[in-house]
């Protein structure tokens, strides 16, 4: 069973993904979600990252299916400007501590797919919409607090005597981080005081305690007692797609998102000396790197990521419980590894 670190200094949160709901059929979506709800909290995650794009469904109504079958699991919603005024955003997450008496956190992202954003007649260029972003999670703040009425005028947005009714409890106000691993991504997750998350490069490449402010990354693990076991499964998952090569080439000709480019200039033969295996992202099949082999080398390269400041970690959609317990597993003898600097990161 994972569970949250407690180092004296600072603790390690886990967060899986919810399904899609483009993958998934329509008749099973529901069933799915709250499926994979219950195995992360069973096993410990702080959070379920649910993702948006002009494709899928509302993540507010997914995040709602989350708290009705789960007790304590946090719903980490992508937020992007362009789909709501920042008062419906912090409408919506008072609404739902009202009803549920949970927390959420969001996961604010200035980007996403080009075309999803010129189709909603937004051509802001990249750098800009993050200045926009920190203008408008600071509207959210600001209303959450609920201290006075706000009233801000930047270049974005403006509001006058502006209140949020029913108020927010201090304990469940909202976590924050920022999707971005270009230098306006980060800048503003730290003018934001927010969790910066990214997606990382090879763990080899960052120093100790290179990110010094909060700081995490979205990373799959595909590790087994043996490593030819993990690869076996890696492969299975994700067998070679021409089709899905061809997506991605056509996905890249349209973003401007630092991280896709970044991770698709990447090369590299996977191997136990080198888990970090880009075929899936590389195949259109999810959007991150992964983390692959022996319990004990994706260990190693995890207590890597951990030395280098990173505390906050968002797994790839679980397949099945049973890959929730084989990370685990891995976080289990990271811990091992970094004591005594770290102790309690995961336990089985």
């Amino acid at each position: 069973m994972i569970s949250e670190s407690q180092s004296p200094e600072m603790p390690v949160e886990l967060f899986s993904t919810c399904p899609a709901s483009s993958d998934v059929d329509r008749g099973a979506y529901l069933r799915r979600v709250a499926d994979v709800a219950r195995w992360s909290e069973r096993h410990g995650c702080r959070g379920i990252l649910i993702y948006t794009d002009n494709r899928l469904i509302d993540p507010w109504l997914v995040a709602q299916v989350i708290l009705q079958n789960t007790d304590a699991l946090c719903p980490l919603v992508a937020v992007q400007p362009v789909y709501a005024h920042p008062y419906s955003v912090a409408k919506t997450v008072t609404s739902l501590a009202y009803l549920y008496g949970r927390r959420v956190y969001l996961n604010m992202v200035a980007g996403g797919f080009r075309n999803d954003l010129l189709a909603l007649d937004d051509a802001t260029p990249h750098d800009r919409r993050y200045d926009r972003l920190v203008e408008y999670t600071g509207i959210i703040r600001a209303l959450l607090d609920g201290a006075a009425p706000v009233c801000f005028e930047g270049e974005f947005y403006r509001v006058r005597n502006l209140r949020l009714t029913p108020p927010l409890p201090a304990s469940l106000r909202p976590g924050v981080f920022v999707s971005g691993s270009s230098e306006a991504g980060l800048a503003a997750a730290r003018g934001l005081g927010a969790t910066a998350i990214q997606y990382p490069k090879p763990p080899g490449e960052y120093g100790p305690c290179e990110e010094t402010g909060d700081s995490g990354i979205r990373v799959g693990i595909i590790a087994r007692e043996l490593a030819e076991e993990a690869w076996a499964e890696a492969h299975r998952r994700f067998p070679p797609d021409r089709r899905g090569e061809i997506a991605h080439q056509a996905a890249m000709k349209t973003s401007d998102s630092a991280w896709h480019r970044q991770l698709s200039e990447m090369a590299g033969i996977p191997s136990e000396a080198n888990p970090y295996w880009l075929l899936p992202f590389q195949n259109y099949k999810t959007f991150c790197p992964y983390l692959v082999g022996s319990y004990g080398r994706v260990a190693e390269e995890m207590a890597r990521y951990i030395g280098a400041g990173f505390r906050s970690f968002i797994l790839d959609i679980p397949p099945a419980e049973e890959e929730l317990g084989h990370v685990g597993a891995v976080f289990a003898r990271a811990s091992r590894l970094l004591n005594p600097q770290i102790t309690q990161i995961a336990q089985i």
